[in-house]
């Protein structure tokens, strides 16, 4: 018999019952902990399970979150919620319950070994109904799916389709596969004015310093200080992280996790969050100073530091994750696609929602001709 429960630490699943859901995965157990002890505001944290004869068997992270519906909209649509706002002030934020998590790069669904693949959304539809009823409880009114790879839609679709969730796009994830020998067999691939630009734009890296480190004692000021600016420099703001959520990556995660500064001088000017295991490097976050940054042609200087890395470490993959798909595939990305789901729990509010879902969310695929 299948069993749901939700529980609000992850120490209270396990490390061997969670990591068993999710062999090998970067963003497992020590990554999830680290996100949970980082004291993220407006966020109350939950892994839902399911157990089969008391074995878990199917795991995901959620969260309970208030919500702002333009989040994700067109400038049209937020000038529309913008407008509405000076009426009603609470109007489109809700009280939202959401599988899935904002530090991670997709829902993060996985299954104990042995499950047979026909069981998957069996598994999933009985975890989304558990979900579901500690989200009713907590008094959430908007329930969603964030960020469930292309790869699983199916499973998903048959699962979310049972419970009557909307279906629409999600921001995909860019990735570089490293079949190359070497920078000039990379450079090589790329277009000619591409390859031209970033020879010249890779000159500046002979005025920085770059440092790989796996510990930030002493610097954590100076590194919220350069994420905040990039947040400030965003459309996209949802988490907001604080200094603990960087040194505790680092220390949880020891060799899978690693810091690359970039130093103008004595001054850090950028940093570079990055994980990693014997196949994928995967950037986290990339954080630089407002000014000196892109005068540095710092975010391109990144890129290849980042594809030295993997071609040093022996990784065949590069996952530089969601937005500023332009840039990334100019530079010889591929972008791997990633629904959400969602429903209220009101039926009028939920028909609502669909009808509105496909005018005013964006498309956050950038056209492909446009590098």
């Amino acid at each position: 018999m299948l069993e749901a429960r939700v529980v609000r630490a992850i120490a209270d699943v396990g490390r061997e019952a969670w990591d068993a859901c999710f062999p090998g995965a970067l963003e497992g157990f020590d990554y999830l902990q680290a996100v949970e002890a980082a004291g993220l505001a407006g966020f109350d944290w939950r892994y839902a399970v399911v157990e089969e004869d008391g074995r878990v068997v199917a795991a995901a992270p959620g969260f309970f979150s208030d919500y702002s519906l333009d989040t994700t909209l067109t400038d049209l649509g937020r000038r529309l919620v913008a407008a509405t706002r000076r009426i009603a002030p609470r109007a489109f934020r809700v009280r939202m319950a959401c599988l899935g998590s904002p530090c991670t790069e997709d829902v993060g669904l996985g299954f104990a070994p042995g499950i047979a693949p026909g069981r998957r959304a069996e598994l999933l539809e009985a975890l989304l109904r558990g979900f579901e009823v500690a989200a009713a409880q907590a008094g959430c009114w908007l329930l969603a799916v964030k960020d469930a790879p292309e790869a699983d839609r199916e499973v998903w679709s048959r699962a979310t389709r049972a419970t009557g969730y909307q279906p629409t796009s999600g921001m995909p994830t860019a990735e570089l596969a490293i079949d190359f020998a070497n920078l000039e067999g990379y450079l090589a691939g790329l277009s000619a004015g591409t390859r031209k630009d970033m020879r010249r734009k890779l000159k500046a890296a002979d005025h920085l310093r770059i440092e790989v480190v796996q510990d930030l004692t002493g610097l954590e000021a100076r590194v919220l200080e350069l994420y905040r600016q990039t947040r400030e420099r965003s459309d996209l703001q949802f988490e907001d992280l604080t200094a603990a959520y960087f040194t505790g990556v680092l220390r949880r995660m020891g060799d899978r996790a690693l810091c690359v500064l970039y130093w103008a001088g004595d001054e850090l000017i950028g940093f570079n969050l990055l994980l990693q295991d014997g196949v994928t490097l995967l950037d986290k976050f990339f954080c630089m100073e407002t000014v000196r940054g892109p005068a540095a042609n710092l975010y391109f200087v990144s890129w290849f530091t980042n594809v030295r890395l993997c071609l040093e470490r022996g990784l065949s993959r590069y996952q530089s994750g969601q937005a500023a798909y332009e840039n990334k595939l100019r530079l010889g990305s591929r972008l791997i696609g990633a629904d959400m789901h969602f429903r209220h729990r009101r039926p009028l509010v939920n028909r609502a929602l669909q009808w509105a879902a496909p005018l005013l969310a964006d498309d956050p695929t950038p056209q492909r001709g446009a590098a």
